[in-house]
């Protein structure tokens, strides 16, 4: 029987003496109370719902045949288990209390270990019902939550191969236009032809862009972006991105910097895709919040070296218009922007940054930035790579 719950009895008897002598025999173990007016039977049964009513068959008014076929009519008390008290000698008076619906019988005069043990079988009976439906209620939220991540997995990988369908569908007819437009700017044609085809190549290209942050923001929130790993020349990917970002910051005539601590191993083992798409990412932003001839920064260090695997810290700093705390507090978040609203002034979707601090967390870093209005910001994170042997 169990030690958290005291079970409680109802004894349904109009003489005294037997609520007198059932009580002392139980309520060293159970909660008991009792009624001598058979009539108030149902109504307290229904109020203080015991877990074992004991029912004597002979009282006046109404007899126990009458309350027993009264309770297992109510649904509130259909389930309580009800024991007869009975001084009968008799099979008929057994047979009928028993078709009726009592679970047990117990005959005058009392002995006192059956009684308790005649209680005490319903009590278990109780306590096995309810281990039964709670483990069914188990089995059943197992089954439930089985159900759910199957559901789920597919619905990751029914996403995955949308995603894919869509990158493709989107992509080929770009790459067709894109292609189309650098072989018109080779061919012999009017300048302002030539311009207008450049433009064309030029909204193709940031149109590319855009569709790869977008379905990169997607692989996020499914889950389903990875990481590719592979042998790369770290320094030929920074004069790769150095290249870039020279010929995007000439324009608004900024001077631009890039170090890199010599101690960085030359072949690493990464995602150099990911990587490069994260320098981009704040090396494009720091051009496009900078003022015209204003200053941008760009150093890798060595922080840490443990194996095979080493620890580097990229940093891009530059003297624009700076990041106030609230806005740093947002700008790491999927489409938000420091300047957001109808207004802005510099365009974009609000998702590289986001996307960098995703991609920096998958490989095993962290991105932060230090700045105030007006006084410019430095970006910095870091990540794990892998020395190529």
């Amino acid at each position: 029987m169990s030690e958290n719950k005291k079970y409680s009895v109802l004894i349904i008897d109009d003489e005294r003496a037997n609520i007198i002598a059932l009580t002392s025999i139980l309520d060293m173990e159970y909660e008991v109370f009792a009624v001598i007016d058979s009539r108030e039977a149902m109504e307290t049964a229904i109020d203080d719902m015991p877990d074992v009513i004991l029912l004597d068959i002979l009282m006046p008014e109404m007899d126990g045949y009458e309350v027993i076929a009264a309770l297992k009519k109510s649904e509130k008390t259909k389930h309580i288990p009800i024991i007869f008290i009975t001084g009968l000698d008799s099979v008929e008076a057994e047979e009928k209390g028993l078709a009726l619906g009592a679970a047990d019988y117990i005959s005058k005069p009392f002995h006192s270990k059956i009684v308790r043990l005649r209680v005490q079988n319903q009590i278990k009976i109780i306590e096995r019902v309810r281990i039964e439906h709670d483990l069914n209620v188990v089995l059943k939220l197992k089954a439930e939550l089985i159900a759910a991540k199957e559901l789920a997995e597919y619905s990751n990988r029914a996403k995955s191969e949308f995603l894919s369908r869509m990158s493709h569908e989107m992509l080929t007819p770009l790459n067709a236009i894109m292609g189309i437009a650098q072989i018109l700017q080779m061919r012999n044609i009017q300048d302002n032809i030539k311009k207008n085809i450049k433009d064309l190549d030029t909204a193709s290209r940031t149109l590319l862009n855009l569709i790869n942050d977008v379905l990169d923001v997607a692989g996020i929130e499914y889950g389903i972006l990875k990481l590719k790993e592979s042998v790369f020349n770290f320094n030929e990917m920074l004069q790769v991105i150095s290249q870039a970002t020279q010929y995007n910051a000439s324009i608004k005539k900024h001077t631009l910097k890039f170090t890199a601590d010599p101690a960085i191993p030359d072949s690493l083992i990464g995602d150099e895709k990911r990587l490069r798409q994260v320098i981009a990412t704040l090396l494009a932003n720091a051009v496009k919040f900078t003022p015209e001839h204003g200053t941008i920064s760009f150093s890798a260090h060595l922080l840490n070296e443990e194996g095979d695997e080493i620890t580097l810290r990229f940093e891009v700093a530059d003297n624009g218009i700076g990041i106030s705390k609230e806005q740093q507090l947002v700008i790491f978040n999927i489409f938000e922007q420091a300047e957001g609203g109808n207004t802005r002034q510099h365009g974009g979707i609000g998702v590289g940054l986001a996307l960098s601090k995703r991609i920096v967390e998958i490989m095993g870093g962290d991105i932060w930035v230090e700045s105030e209005p007006k006084k410019g910001a430095k970006f910095s994170f870091t990540c794990k790579l892998k020395k190529s042997q």
